[in-house]
């Protein structure tokens, strides 16, 4: 009996003893993923972990112990797929994750939940998967209540970059200014530097479409201190992404030498740290540049490199983004067919992430660009779909788009309107379906009798009616709302629309004036 309790008591202390140097293993792993050293952190616990897609190495170890392998094992499935374009990756790592926070749920470790539903967050939000990322942060915060922490301060920055990804700048912008005095206190340089990024990166956008120079100035404050932080905390990866998100703002301003510079050395970094995601998110930084410089050829020629990379990957919204920049080198050098394949690739690309903002977007590229070579119907129905996929968006320059492209197809009457029915098609990936057509091939449904025109025929119905409810049935008054003149609402109404005759106020007949002209 004696015998069979020492033997058990051994077993025990080795498993306690391998258990607890897998904790300091995995430990030390984080602590470099954090610094942006994910291969160094990989070969830290190689030896009970050391490949995407495969499982861990569990025995021997107890629950907590298991859990932190599991929990390290799933992160770093995430970073290096993403860094080499590993396609199923993500799903991957969100399995081990999920397995990992079970555990930790069991052993009431609250703060390692919180962690290991973050890291889960981050891998929905490199999918495109924003909807789930932002309710799996919301409940995370929900969870750790007012208390300061890390865990806490890590939701908030990605909360904020969830909403700056779905273009919802001004959430994401409240997030930020809310934030800032918790972040201000902390002493993890690493998430100081990605929130003084983060907040850049809204402030760029916000400041550049809305004109706002004190916006520009202080996204330039907080790349300056981003780096700062980055620096401190050896983060050369994040260092990278501040030198592109500064070639970003200088190519929107116009201020292309400058950007060139930033956007080697950003570059450079990213090559040598063997990240070929983020390379290829330089090279669409690139592409754009040279579109705004007219030098179309170049953009293609980079812009089909960023997208072959991505393509490998399954960071889906990225690839929807870079396609759409494809699209458009492709229509600037008059190449429209090709173009108008590219721009639905990025639709269907985008609607598989579940990501409406990026399908929106490349729809609205789509009319923008193509509006010489694609039929007036067809037109109309890729505004009706790239307003209702960006009906959520904050972007205020994403407002303006479409105000110009509804004033361009409200200056075309059409001759022949034409009733159909919706195309269903799936638009999430997971079976759901909503009623927008998918661009399945160059120039689909663009006859005479096409199933598209009827769909803008309804949309701008539609349209029209809520403009005259909220003018009180005023034609004049709804026309301003609408951005034509009073005659060009009189001639649709009284040709497309007889139907909604109803909704306007009586026609009162003009009265002749008492005073009479030789």
């Amino acid at each position: 009996m004696q015998l069979q309790e020492h033997i058990a008591f051994r077993e025990s202390d080795l498993v306690a003893n391998l258990s607890e140097r897998v904790e300091l293993l995995c430990a030390e792993a984080g602590e470099l993923s954090e610094a942006g050293e994910i291969e160094t952190a990989r070969s830290t616990i190689a030896e009970f972990w050391d490949r995407v897609g495969e499982r861990p190495r569990l025995d021997g170890l107890d629950d907590s112990a298991q859990a932190e392998l599991l929990l390290r094992a799933g992160a770093l499935s995430g970073w290096i797929g993403s860094a080499q374009q590993i396609w199923g990756a993500q799903e991957a790592a969100k399995d081990l994750i999920s397995e990992s926070a079970t555990i930790f749920e069991k052993l009431g470790l609250d703060a390692k939940v919180a962690e290991a539903q973050i890291d889960l967050a981050i891998c929905y939000w490199r999918e495109g998967g924003y909807d789930e990322a932002r309710v799996t942060l919301q409940q995370i915060l929900q969870r750790l209540g007012d208390q300061p922490s890390e865990q806490k301060l890590r939701a908030l920055l990605n909360c904020g970059l969830v909403e700056r990804s779905s273009l919802r700048y001004h959430d994401s912008l409240r997030i930020h200014r809310e934030a800032a005095s918790l972040f201000n206190e902390s002493g993890n340089h690493a998430l100081r530097g990605k929130f003084h990024n983060e907040f850049a990166t809204v402030l760029t956008n916000l400041g550049l479409s809305e004109r706002r120079e004190d916006y520009i100035d202080q996204a330039l404050v907080e790349y300056a201190a981003a780096s700062f932080h980055f620096e401190q905390a050896g983060h050369k990866r994040f260092l990278a992404a501040v030198e592109n998100n500064l070639g970003f703002l200088f190519v929107s301003l116009g201020r292309f030498g400058e950007a060139n510079d930033q956007l080697d050395r950003a570059r450079s970094l990213f090559e040598g740290l063997k990240d070929r995601g983020m390379v290829a998110q330089v090279d669409d930084t690139r592409a754009r540049a040279f579109i705004d410089q007219g030098l179309y050829a170049e953009a293609e020629a980079v812009a089909g490199r960023s997208v072959r990379v991505l393509e490998e990957g399954d960071e889906l919204s990225l690839l929807a983004e870079a396609l759409t920049t494809h699209g458009r080198a492709l229509a600037k050098l008059g190449n429209a067919q090709l173009a108008h394949s590219k721009f639905g690739e990025a639709l269907n690309t985008a609607q598989r992430a579940g990501d409406p903002e990026s399908a929106g977007v490349a729809v609205l590229s789509l009319g923008e660009e193509l509006a010489d070579h694609l039929p007036y119907g067809e037109l109309c129905s890729y505004y009706r779909i790239a307003e209702s996929l960006l009906a959520e968006s904050q972007y205020p320059e994403i407002k303006v788009r479409l105000g110009e492209y509804a004033r361009r197809l409200m200056a075309v009457p059409v001759a022949h309107p034409i009733v159909e029915a919706p195309v269903r098609h799936q638009t999430n990936g997971k079976g759901s379906a909503k009623e927008h057509a998918v661009v399945t091939s160059a120039f689909t449904n663009s006859g005479p009798d096409g199933s598209l025109e009827g769909l803008v025929l309804n949309y701008e119905g539609n349209l029209i009616r809520r403009a005259l409810e909220s003018s009180g049935g005023s034609v004049t008054r709804a026309a301003r709302l609408l951005g034509i003149t009073h005659q060009g609402l009189a001639f649709i109404l009284n040709g497309r629309h007889r139907n909604l005759l109803s909704v306007r106020t009586p026609v009162k007949p003009r009265r002749r004036s008492i005073i009479r002209y030789r």
